[in-house]
């Protein structure tokens, strides 16, 4: 049994994402301030996401996008709804803080593969599935090696690298090129399926 994926990253998960949010609490107070003030009232975007095991939860993010219709109640499309607020938070991956609660309850890592939505778990091929054997992450390697700028099937192939790789070394290369994908606004402020299309399964 590894001491690492089983033990110490969890640790240090915890011990990161509480000193995390004590540092940034000031700057998130004003961003859901702000966020309360442009989205009626509604700073928060909750969604239900797949993690370890294929167990669902609920992820927290800041909310970037408005609920605005068109005239026969649809939403109008992602891009027509993002905030100014919400686009600059976007752009220094700034919606993502409030995961940080997710990763105190143990829904979620620093690192790891993104937990994506539940209706994509019948789509997934054996191979594909195992990204779901570690808790999903705030950032991950398929992150830092182009994000929806690869295809779905690329994707996951990272995803489970990660998996058969996982290690400390491994992670902080993944945190520090991050650092390095969010100072430079790189690939790291898209959301996670806005930019691309529905995966609906990999073609044989």
């Amino acid at each position: 049994m590894k001491l690492y994926p089983t033990l110490v990253k969890r640790v240090f998960d915890f011990l990161a994402a509480l000193v995390g949010l004590i540092i940034v609490s000031p700057l998130l107070l004003v961003l859901i301030l702000v966020l309360t003030i442009s989205n009626n009232g509604k700073p928060f975007f909750y969604q239900k996401r797949t993690g370890k095991n294929g167990n669902i939860f609920t992820i927290i993010k800041l909310k970037t996008m408005n609920d605005k219709t068109d005239n026969v109640g649809d939403l109008l499309p992602a891009l027509e709804r993002v905030t100014k607020t919400g686009d600059f938070c976007r752009k220094y991956s700034l919606d993502e803080i409030p995961q940080l609660l997710n990763i105190l309850k143990g829904d979620m890592s620093l690192v790891g593969p993104r937990p994506l939505l539940p209706k994509y778990l019948q789509h997934y091929n054996e191979m594909q599935n195992r990204r779901h054997e570690v808790l999903p992450g705030i950032t991950g390697w398929a992150q830092v090696n182009g994000r929806n700028t690869i295809s779905w099937e690329q994707k996951f192939e990272y995803d489970v690298y990660y998996v058969e790789n996982q290690s400390f070394l491994l992670d902080l290369k993944i945190i520090f090129k991050t650092i390095d994908k969010v100072i430079n606004r790189k690939d790291i402020n898209n959301s996670d399926t806005m930019d691309m299309p529905a995966f609906t399964g990999t073609k044989d």
